[in-house]
Parts: structure tokens; C-alpha cells; sequence
């Protein structure tokens, strides 16, 4: 297999300084490109060729020819579809069809969604009275924010981080995005996506690296940074919340959640076991928005538990391009030895391991992958490290519950605040447990779908700030105010 070269994305140019770092399969271990590490001075580069764009060519574009652009962006996106989903899966391992049906077509629907937006999003005027009889009128207008640095994840990389790129291009922006170490392909592919489409230079940049010390760090303290955007873990998101404090430079923080998940008796089961399926294993559990913890009526556990197990273990591990393969490995050897730890952790703490637990056996060529097997658990106590700290693997533990006062109080008896589902057939009671529940988003009867017009984000230490719509127009540019005297 070919090793690719990924390079560093600045000012219309691919670019290396000179340090690298190998990216690695997580489906076999084996290096499958050689990435860019952005130096100091790339960074420094990236920043002011995103600067020198945004007070110059791309500034100078109106709004209806910018939009176009976003669009003409959507559709190379799509006409390099295949390439997106190869990026995807070799960076990730998720399987293809993973990439092919949610992450990528998003991604490119993403630049179409908020380049409608910013035509249609009116402004405010008041008139006023004044002592001379004369008034004024006076009226709002949005300016861009100015160079955004966008920060990304591994988990869903093409998605998240057009899901930042685009509102900030559509609302006049330039960027500086740092995608994750270990899904470096697809930022690289869409800056020759710009470079086609005719996106200035300058408007979009990419720097490779790490977080700490690299390029992660020199993007988040650069002075020339005007606003950044996060989605990630939430230790990393409290450190960049303090760099931003300095210059008082706004932040969007889209950080982790312990989700819990709420199945009442009255349920249609296939559904919520078919859903629940999907929200603690899909993409191996690396979701942010999955559900970890799962909290079921007393009279519907035995059987819950049971279809659950059988679900889980019908479902094929394996190499992303096969199309039966319904879970592919952890995204680093790193990470599995974390899900690993936690697997151990339960067992030490008196879980009963429903199904998984471990490593599944795999075909021989594929033995050097980080594969973990999806894990149910029973048995802990609310307390227990199992409950309390975010996973990020493909596994749920499953608590009975009896009265909906009890499982609000232990759905919402956590430090995170990002998603909850819940599944019943009472409309009364879905509407009074979604109004209480504790999280940014709650799904009823469904996990995944959503609008892209509404507003995302998290609560408590999921994050700060909320993107999607016209909501993310507020993070996305400042409102100036003009009071004309008449």
C-alpha cells in the first residue's frame, strides 16, 4: 500500500517545513501517510495569509457571489464523494457505509445550509423620536468575526469540521482549522476542493500537529486569532477556553457528555432497541452524542437487556469497505488501551458483563488493529467511575429504574450535559421529561436526527455556546449598531 503525504494547506498552497509524523491505520497498525507538523512559523503564516484575505479579495466578494462559491464547494464535494468516504475511513476506520450515508453528505450539506442562511437572516431598524422633532433611525448590520481558529476532532472529522468551516466562511470569515492528528486527510482534501472551486487564497488554511506545544497551541494563543471554535474532549476545552480569555477573544465549546438514555415500558421496542443499537455503538462509540449510560422501566429490563445483548453481538466487526461490517476498530491503539482500561475498571468494580468485555477475535491481517468488542454491563452503582466519566467506546451500562422522578433525578445526576434520549408513547410524558432532562438536545423516539437549522450545543461542562441556523450567525459575526440623527 502507497503511503500518502499530507501536507500543511497555507494561502492556496500545500506546504511542508520540514517536521513529520506518521499517521497510522487503526484497521492494522500499518502507516498509511506521512503528515506536515506546523511549525511556529507556519502558524504564523496560515494566520496572516488568512488575515491578508479577509480585509482583501475575499472581503470584496458580495454576499451572493460568496454563497455561490459555498455552493459550488457542496457540489466538488460531492462529485469527489468517493474520496471524502476513502479519507474518512482510512483516517478513522469507521465502516463505508458509516462515511457514505451520515458523515460526508453532511459535510458537503453543510456549505449549502448556511449559504442560504446568510441571504435570508434579516436585521433589526427602530425609529425614534428625538427633542427636534427630526429622529433617528437606527439599525443593525452583521460583520464577520475575523480569522476563526477551528479546532477539530477524529471522531466524525469531515462532518465537524464543516460543520465550524462552513457558517464561518458564509458570514465573510477567513480560517485557520487544526484538524486532529489522527484524521488529517480530509482538511487536506478540501483545500484542493477550494483551490478548484476558486476560493480565494488565504480564505482557508490547514496546520497539521498536536495539541500541547505544536500547532494546536499556536493557533489558540495566536494574537491574530479573532474567535476559536472546539468540539472535543473536555479537559482540552477548558485549556483553550483560558487561552481565548486572553484578548477577551470569543470561544464555541462543544466538549464531551455521559448521555443517558430513558426507556419506559410503553415503548415500541423494536424501535428503541434498534435505536439504542445505533446511539452506544455506531462509529464504535466514539459519539459524542451517544449513550452511555442506559436507564430502563423495571417491567421492560429482562427483556431490554436480552435483545440488547443479542443486538450487540450480531453486529460485524471488521474492514471498513466490507459492506456487511457494521463496526470498525477504535481510531488509535491509544484510545483502545483507554476503552480497555475502562473494561477492566467495571470488572473490578462488580459489573455484570452482559456481552464483550474485550478484544474480538479478527481475521489474521487485521490482528494489529485496535479492535474492542461492544460491552454491556449491569449491576454498578450510580457512583461507580463506569457512570461518571465519558468512555468514548462502544459500550452502555443498563440501570431498572421505577418511577420517572427517579430516572430524571439519575439521568440528570451528572457533570456533563450534551444529549439524552428518551423513548416512550406517551406524548404527555415526552414532553414533560424532554423540558426537564438536563442536556442540549434530547431526542424522542429517534437518536441522530436532526435539523441543521436549530440550535447545538451542550450544558454544564459540555460545552459553552450553541452553532447550527441563525444561531451560529451570533458566534460567527459581531452586530454593529448605527444610529442615524435625521
Amino acid at each position: 500500500m502507497s503511503i500518502k503525504t499530507i501536507r500543511n494547506f497555507i494561502a492556496g498552497e500545500f506546504v511542508s517545513s520540514g517536521a513529520t509524523f506518521e499517521k497510522r491505520s487503526p484497521v492494522n497498525n500499518e502507516v498509511i501517510s506521512t503528515v506536515a507538523e506546523a511549525s511556529r512559523e507556519d502558524v504564523d503564516k496560515a494566520v496572516a495569509s488568512a488575515r491578508t484575505a479577509l480585509r482583501g479579495s475575499w472581503a470584496k466578494i458580495p454576499l451572493a457571489d460568496r454563497s455561490e462559491l459555498l455552493y459550488a464547494v457542496a457540489n466538488e464535494m460531492t462529485r469527489r464523494f468517493d474520496d471524502f468516504v476513502e479519507a474518512e475511513t482510512a483516517d478513522t476506520g469507521m465502516p463505508a457505509s458509516v462515511a457514505r450515508h451520515a458523515f460526508v453528505p453532511r459535510g458537503a450539506a453543510n456549505f449549502k445550509i448556511f449559504a442560504d442562511m446568510v441571504k435570508n437572516v434579516p436585521t433589526e431598524t427602530y425609529e425614534m423620536a428625538t427633542p427636534d422633532g427630526k429622529g433617528a433611525l437606527n439599525y443593525s448590520v452583521r460583520r464577520p468575526v475575523g480569522v476563526v481558529g477551528v479546532i477539530c476532532p477524529w471522531n466524525a472529522p469531515l462532518l465537524l469540521m464543516t460543520w465550524k468551516v462552513a457558517p464561518a466562511l458564509a458570514c465573510g470569515n477567513t480560517v485557520v482549522v487544526k484538524p486532529s492528528e489522527e484524521s488529517p486527510q480530509s482538511a487536506a482534501l478540501l483545500g484542493e476542493v477550494m483551490n478548484t472551486v476558486g476560493i480565494p487564497k488565504g480564505v482557508y488554511n490547514v496546520v497539521n500537529g498536536f495539541g500541547p506545544g505544536s500547532a494546536g497551541e499556536f493557533v489558540t494563543t495566536h494574537p491574530g486569532v479573532n474567535a476559536i471554535t472546539f468540539t472535543g474532549e473536555t479537559r482540552t476545552g477548558a485549556e483553550i477556553s483560558k487561552a481565548a480569555a486572553v484578548g477577551a477573544r470569543p470561544v464555541s465549546l462543544e466538549m464531551g457528555g455521559k448521555n443517558a438514555g430513558i426507556i419506559f415500558a410503553d415503548c415500541d421496542f423494536d424501535a428503541a432497541i434498534e435505536g439504542t443499537l445505533r446511539s452506544s455503538f455506531v462509529n464504535t462509540g466514539q459519539v459524542c452524542l451517544g449513550t452511555e449510560r442506559l436507564y430502563v422501566e423495571r417491567p421492560l429490563f429482562e427483556r431490554f437487556v436480552s435483545a440488547l445483548k443479542a443486538g450487540a453481538e450480531n453486529m460485524k466487526i471488521g474492514a471498513p469497505f466490507d459492506a456487511s461490517v457494521a463496526m470498525g476498530p477504535m481510531i488509535s491503539h491509544e484510545q483502545r488501551n483507554k476503552v480497555l482500561s475502562y473494561y477492566k475498571k467495571a470488572v473490578e468494580a462488580g459489573a455484570t458483563v452482559v456481552t464483550g468485555g474485550g478484544v474480538p477475535t479478527v481475521s489474521p491481517e487485521l490482528a494489529s488493529g485496535a479492535w474492542v468488542q461492544p460491552t454491556i454491563w449491569t449491576g454498578l452503582p450510580e457512583n461507580a467511575s463506569i457512570l461518571r466519566e465519558e468512555i468514548f467506546g462502544p459500550c452502555c451500562h443498563i440501570t431498572p429504574f421505577d418511577t420517572e422522578e427517579e430516572v430524571l433525578a439519575l439521568a440528570n445526576d451528572t457533570t456533563y450535559g450534551l444529549s439524552a434520549t428518551l423513548w416512550t408513547s406517551n406524548l404527555s410524558r415526552a414532553h414533560r421529561m424532554a423540558g426537564a432532562l438536563e442536556a442540549g438536545i434530547i431526542w424522542v423516539n429517534s437518536w441522530f436526527l436532526r435539523d441543521l437549522r436549530t440550535a447545538f450545543g451542550g450544558m454544564k461542562q459540555s460545552g459553552i455556546g450553541r452553532e447550527g441556523g441563525v444561531h451560529s450567525l451570533e458566534f460567527y459575526t459581531e452586530l454593529k449598531n448605527i444610529c442615524i440623527k435625521l
